[in-house]
């Protein structure tokens, strides 16, 4: 999706088998509820104050003391802090110099991610044709994900990524441009081959994936499994990144399942809340 759907800052119009870059979506009727622009957060003016605002809030989303009920506010406000600094390159080392050490090498990565994603699309005119739905409790994905780890051996971690860049954990409803459908999007024919069930069930979709990473290398070979599902280096990179971090802390996935669906427009970042295309 933009954003590989998801504009994550953005990745391709992603299905398993897609060899390049899809064309943007048509336009659609004014969506209800409307999309609103996605500005930095307040008093984020330089990379000083993001790095300040990031080190507060990736320390706190890490924490086993911080409430649940604040995972939503501080995962949004963290998306919105790397997606300000992949947009700012310049703003990178001020940014780095405010935080603890050990909470630079996971920005490092979180940017890296998405500045390789930001490269595989430009800003769109229109606002894509999708609906925007509330996700699955994280407990029940995260609980997909390790049921098809065990069952072929992939890292949970890896499939979570995919389903982050994919479709933002499911907050996407669409068919792509190349005809991919499904919270792991896949296009038809690759899912006659390796789906079983419903192509929009979160489980099937994530037990299709699994599958599917399985017959192309993975886990031995994870960039070359991780290739055959979008033909893209800088796909792969960053789904190694996102999979990376989740490995290294289980908390990050807590930050990553709160990112909303933004979508870079010729105008700036445009929010797509639940409700959006309904």
């Amino acid at each position: 999706m933009n954003d590989s759907r998801a504009q994550l800052p953005n990745s391709p119009s992603a299905a398993p088998t897609a060899t390049s870059e899809t064309k943007p979506s048509p336009p659609t009727p004014s969506p209800s509820p409307s999309p609103s622009p996605s500005p930095s957060p307040p008093a984020i003016v330089d990379g000083a104050a993001a790095g300040k605002a990031l080190a507060e809030t990736e320390t706190a989303i890490r924490s086993p003391a911080t409430p649940p009920g604040e995972l939503a506010a501080l995962g949004r406000r963290q998306q919105v802090l790397y997606r300000t600094l992949v947009a700012n390159p310049a703003w990178r080392a001020d940014a780095l110099a405010q935080l603890p050490p050990a909470l630079v090498p996971v920005a490092n990565a979180n940017i890296e991610a998405g500045a390789e994603l930001r490269a595989l699309t430009s800003p769109q005119q229109n606002l894509p044709p999708w609906r925007i739905v509330e996700p699955p409790p994280a407990n029940e994905l995260l609980a997909h994900y390790k049921q098809a780890e065990t069952e072929f051996g992939i890292p949970w971690q890896y499939l979570a990524s995919i389903h982050l860049v994919e479709s933002r954990l499911g907050r996407i409803r669409g068919t792509s441009p190349a005809g991919a459908q499904g919270p792991m999007q896949f296009i038809p024919s690759t899912w006659a081959r390796y789906g079983r069930g419903d192509i929009n069930s979160p489980l099937d979709s994530i037990l299709a994936a699994g599958r599917y990473l399985k017959a192309a290398g993975a886990p031995g070979n994870m960039a070359r499994a991780l290739y055959a599902y979008n033909h893209s280096d800088r796909y792969v990179k960053a789904i190694t990144l996102y999979a990376e971090q989740m490995m290294k802390d289980e908390r990050a996935w807590l930050g990553y399942y709160h990112w909303q669906v933004f979508y870079r427009t010729v105008n700036g970042d445009v929010e797509l809340p639940v409700g959006y295309g309904s």
